[in-house]
């Protein structure tokens, strides 16, 4: 058979391993990887060691006589798949979106512009021309679960006339920063991390925050003065200002799109 011919060792002198069994363990390693990245700090988690604890129980209830429970678990069994899908639809739609948008899946075929980018750059645009301050998250690898939480639900579809309605200073969300997660604008009136040193002191809440959890996360935040009407770029701890729509385009394509890694400060 082909899987024998490419068994490179034998672990402990008797367990065969091959180039298809490494492969095997690295696909699972990698989905498994990509999904705790995902709800890390979120609720997700939570759920999750509920079902791993319900799980153990389940296989120790026969051992321990437990007659009552096994025939429960057994009555609920086949529609165990369809609970887990339903329990966690929004973090394996993400993690489907992220493996999607990975370097690997890159290689296959060319990505189209991106909805999301386009829209948080028109949205920019409004707002800059109106005169409205904006503090845009945008998340990337690391969760950003205690931020989101820390704010006002949403799970609506990005789009600059959205953004632009909740930055309006009668809105009652337009204080703080909203959280764009994948394609979907998951919360409005979040709270950020102030930067507690920056190089121009005359730096407004907005910048600060914007530098402060760009200084603790991978989180690209793109930030509307109310003042000056310039639109900004933090990422890294650096701070990139007075960027024109097409430079604030490029810049998110390089660091969503492509996935660039943040440069840090030396």
């Amino acid at each position: 058979m082909l899987k024998d011919k490419l068994v490179l060792f034998h672990l402990f002198g008797f367990l065969p391993v091959s180039l298809i069994s490494i492969l095997d363990i690295l696909i699972v390693s990698f989905i498994f990887y990509r999904l705790m990245r995902l709800i890390r700090g979120t609720r997700a988690s939570q759920m999750l060691l509920g079902f791993f604890l319900l799980v153990s129980v389940a296989l120790a209830a026969p051992l321990l006589q437990m007659e009552a429970f096994a025939w429960l678990l057994d009555q609920v069994r086949s529609i165990l798949l369809i609970m887990l899908v339903i329990l966690f639809q929004a973090e394996l739609r993400r993690m489907l979106v992220s493996l999607g948008q990975s370097q690997v899946m890159s290689w296959f075929y060319k990505k189209e512009s991106n909805r999301v980018i386009d829209a948080v750059v028109a949205g920019a645009v409004q707002l800059s021309e109106r005169g409205y301050g904006a503090l845009i998250v945008l998340v990337r690898e690391v969760g950003l679960g205690p931020i989101i939480e820390s704010g006002v639900p949403l799970n609506a579809e990005v789009s600059a006339d959205l953004l632009t309605t909740i930055f309006t200073p009668r809105s009652p969300l337009h204080d703080q920063a909203v959280v764009i997660q994948s394609e979907t604008l998951v919360a409005a009136r979040c709270t950020l991390p102030l930067a507690e040193e920056v190089e121009d002191e005359r730096l407004g809440t907005r910048h600060r925050a914007a530098l402060g959890l760009s200084q603790e996360s991978d989180a690209v935040c793109v930030v509307v003065s109310e003042e000056s009407r310039s639109v900004s770029l933090a990422i890294a701890g650096e701070l990139t200002r007075g960027l024109s729509a097409q430079q604030l385009k490029q810049r998110l394509t390089e660091l969503m799109t492509r996935k660039e890694p943040a440069a840090k400060k030396p």
